[in-house]
């Protein structure tokens, strides 16, 4: 086929798009269903109502082809658990009495009944629930969910795509079962999988599926040869298979490397691969394979991932090189627009002209149709579009809030010094001891307290007008005191002040530093039913005015205990809010740094003794590639250090992290040279202090033992075991005793009862220690 008609079959689509709806309908009608206000058919109902939605919207836009079986009622690979029948033998009888209550009882846990361990799907802040298998694991097709929504869609006349996590990806992603030996591989079930797959592809077919898209993100990973030899076996068998649709496989988030020539030679009909900014090396890795003929190429030219408007000369250029090598190319976001929020159009307190350069899942929409279009007719068919676009980059290259020259003078002078503390740990220890006078075991909490709904009421006031600053302000005192007053009763060692005035841990900074943009609807998963409203870091940062120091010194004049002072890392503050694509991560990073920095030192002269600096996604900022890493780490846990370097030995430096693979990182954890870190460690069984014991981490550690993203009330012997478990691992004058992570979205009565047994765990666990 030649290159023009190669342009003429190009066609827009989409991996997936976001979940919640507009007003996160979605949402409200979950956690509806949650406390029995909703019934299983309305929800049902919600749910089908935004599926017909999120297609229209797309079809309107048009796009050509629309990707069914990525909606979720909570997480998609936990959906692909359920579709091939890995239901651990813990929920199987909640499943087989309720498979609506089932499938919530496997996210969130019960009383009695574990949920399954959750992490961030790759370097995203999105998590996903791990699956668990074992050399006993049978599975067993469930086709219903693809079957149905790819139903739905055809009914409305669409064209549509099923989209499946692929086998491999499916089989990488997950754990050894409790109970299984820690070094089974799940890999090794490829073969017992397969099958699988190939009934659910027979049945999607007889549902009227053409193509069906199989999601193989893990192979964007350094990869084993053995894992290759695997992806290579997978796809000759189902390429092999006769009552099949077409298949599509898609990768995305990094360059392919070494899976590339496995894909590009598999007889499978189509590849998907992302050509945005950081996986750029896949133009020319296709080439060096010689291109796909006779394939179908699905190019992810618009970032899926970030919301900065698509450079459309760049990506038509990129395009136009992508014609020779394949035989068909068509148009795509870079991975699914989960990732992003909905519509930039719905922003109504953003400067309009900021607002140009900006474009969410709708906006991305129109980017790929224009870019198809010009791709099939030529430039002159989208020359008005063109012109818009060059002008709207343009303008965010120019604008002031991109470039404040105090900032970067201030970062062009840091120095060796100023990038850590002035003494070595064994000092600070001995000081912050006698500082401090903790006892063994000291109890204290991540942070946050929950969010009431009185105090979502309060804010929500404040911003209609309703009350004013000091009403408000009133109340947020009176939560400050009810949080202290809790604490000192239920026998917490060091105290926070709930964070009752914070709407997110990123957010609330953000609104106070220069250089950020805040929406009011951009609403991303990150998991379940919890959504976050990711600020936009659009230029230069500085910090005004001291941003915590008023309420963390107020709760400390409630309290003789030490008071913690709370604080968002600076990868965090990256990780967590849509960065600029117009200079490296890591000198915004030391930006941010600075400002913080800042902070640290003023809560520091404000008698704040313990200050957190929270840094849970490390980790998941992590590159996917390992050659990729060491650099990242090294600005990474410099930015940190810039934070917390300016302050006495007797100021005790926290930090956190939560579901993560920690074992990645453990030399980073120590890098980052602060005096106490806690982790997420309930669900995973105590895993990372094995971690950070093997490497030899020399500090102060609080693996938790209270999973708060579970509902379930953990029994005081149920935190005591996991206790005893850490200190197998890290002896009692370094360990610690916390949640695994902020207690924001619990409720104060599982929350009241938890801390209670948390705290007569360390008790009980002290009584068993030998007496010093």
């Amino acid at each position: 086929m030649t290159a023009k008609s190669a342009a003429a079959a190009a066609r827009a689509t989409v991996y997936g798009y976001p979940r919640q709806g507009q007003n996160r309908e979605l949402k409200k009608a979950i956690e509806g269903y949650w406390k029995g206000r909703v019934t299983a058919d309305a929800l049902h109902a919600t749910a089908a109502e935004l599926r017909r939605s999120n297609w229209q919207q797309l079809a309107e836009a048009g796009i050509h082809e629309v990707p069914t079986g990525d909606f979720s009622y909570y997480d998609h690979v936990l959906d692909t658990t359920v579709m091939v029948g890995a239901i651990p033998d813990r929920h199987r009888a909640t499943v087989d009495a309720d498979a609506t209550d089932g499938y919530f009882a496997m996210a969130r846990g019960t009383q009695v009944v574990a949920p399954l361990e959750m992490t961030k799907w790759f370097d995203t802040n999105y998590h996903y629930l791990v699956p668990e298998l074992g050399p006993d694991t049978v599975f067993t097709a469930d086709p219903a969910k693809q079957v149905s929504e790819l139903k739905e869609a055809l009914s409305q006349g669409l064209t549509a795509r099923p989209v499946l996590v692929g086998p491999v990806t499916y089989l990488l992603l997950a754990k050894p079962a409790p109970g299984v030996a820690a070094d089974f591989e799940p890999l090794t079930l490829l073969d017992r999988l397969l099958p699988v797959y190939a009934e659910l592809l027979a049945d999607l077919r007889a549902a009227g599926a053409e193509w069906v898209q199989l999601d193989e993100a893990a192979l964007v990973q350094d990869r084993t040869p053995a894992e290759l030899n695997a992806a290579t076996r997978a796809y000759r068998d189902l390429g092999a298979l006769t009552d099949r649709p077409k298949l599509l496989v898609a990768s995305y988030f990094d360059r392919i490397g070494d899976a590339l020539p496995v894909l590009a030679k598999a007889p499978v009909e189509g590849l998907a691969l992302d050509f945005t900014e950081g996986a750029a090396a896949n133009l020319d890795a296709l080439a060096a394979v010689g291109g796909l003929p006779g394939k179908r190429l699905v190019a992810g030219v618009v970032n899926g991932r970030n919301i900065w408007i698509n450079d459309l000369h760049k990506s038509l250029s990129t395009l136009g090189t992508l014609l020779g090598l394949a035989d068909r190319v068509d148009v795509a976001a870079s991975c699914s627009l989960l990732h992003v929020p909905l519509d930039a159009a719905a922003e109504k307190d953003i400067d309009p002209q900021i607002l140009r350069w900006l474009a969410f899942a709708k906006q991305k929409t129109t980017e790929i149709v224009t870019l198809a279009k010009g791709l099939t007719q030529g430039t002159d068919a989208i020359t008005a579009e063109l012109a818009a676009n060059r002008a709207d980059l343009a303008s965010r290259a120019s604008s002031p809030i991109t470039h404040d020259p105090a900032v970067r003078a201030r970062a062009a002078t840091i120095t060796a010094y100023d990038i850590r503390r002035s003494h070595p740990y064994r000092a600070r220890a001995a000081a912050q001891r006698a500082h401090l006078q903790l006892p063994l075991l000291p109890t204290t909490t991540i942070g946050s307290f929950p969010q009431t709904g009185e105090l979502r009421t309060a804010r929500a006031d404040l911003r209609a007008g309703r009350i004013d600053t000091a009403g408000y302000e009133e109340r947020i005192r009176a939560e400050i005191g009810e949080v202290i007053a809790f604490q000192e009763k239920a026998g917490l060692d060091v105290l926070v002040h709930g964070e009752s005035e914070r709407n997110d841990m990123v957010q609330y900074f953000a609104e106070q530093l220069t250089g950020y943009l805040a929406t009011q609807h951009g609403w991303v998963q990150s998991y379940g039913t919890r959504y976050v409203r990711p600020p936009i870091l659009a230029g230069d940062i500085s910090r005004p005015e001291a941003m915590t120091v008023r309420w963390t010194t107020y709760a400390q004049s409630l309290t003789p205990k030490p008071v913690k002072g709370m604080l968002t890392g600076p990868v965090t503050m990256l990780a967590w809010s849509f960065v600029r694509d117009d200079q490296p991560l890591a000198d915004t990073a030391r930006q941010v740094a600075l400002a913080l920095r800042d902070e640290v030192n003023d809560l520091e002269a404000a008698g704040t003794s313990v200050i957190q600096v929270d840094e849970p996604a490390l980790r998941e900022t992590l590159p996917l590639r390992a050659a990729d890493r060491p650099a990242y780490l090294m600005w990474a846990t410099e930015a940190f250090r810039l934070t917390t370097g300016g302050v006495r030995p007797d100021t005790q430096i926290h930090t956190h992290m939560c579901y993560a693979e920690f074992g990645d990182i453990v030399q980073a954890i120590d890098d980052l040279d602060a005096d106490v870190i806690s982790l997420e460690a309930a669900r995973s069984h105590m895993q990372v202090a094995r971690e950070l014991a093997a490497h030899g981490y020399p500090r102060e550690a609080g693996p938790g033992v209270y999973d708060i993203h579970s509902p379930r009330v953990p029994s005081a012997v149920e935190a005591a075991a996991l206790l005893r478990a850490g200190l197998e691992a890290i002896p009692a004058e370094r360990l610690w005793v916390n949640p695994d992570c902020g207690l924001k979205t619990r409720g104060w009565p599982e929350t009241r009862a938890s801390l209670e047994n948390l705290v007569a765990a360390a008790r009980t666990v002290r009584s068993e220690l030998p007496a010093s």
